[in-house]
């Protein structure tokens, strides 16, 4: 069956129905499609530093919140 004969049906199949629950269930499909990952939106600098950040949390460089505070207050 081709992509538009699918789409087709499942639109008979959602108007035939009364279910909140299955039309609650497309909603949510739908919604969660839409959104999408950060990481693809971060720019190749960006996500070059926070793999070297991760890098350097593995390899113990890196200083807890309330060193790093006290240090610049």
């Amino acid at each position: 069956m081709n992509i538009q004969a699918e789409k087709i049906e499942l639109a008979k199949l959602l108007l035939n129905t009364d279910n909140p629950k299955i039309i609650q269930s497309i909603k949510q499909i739908f919604k969660k499609e839409k959104t999408a990952d950060f990481w693809d939106e971060l720019t190749s600098d960006q996500k070059k530093e926070i793999k070297g950040a991760k890098k350097q949390i593995k390899e113990g460089k890196f200083s807890d919140y309330e060193s790093f505070m006290t240090k610049h207050r």
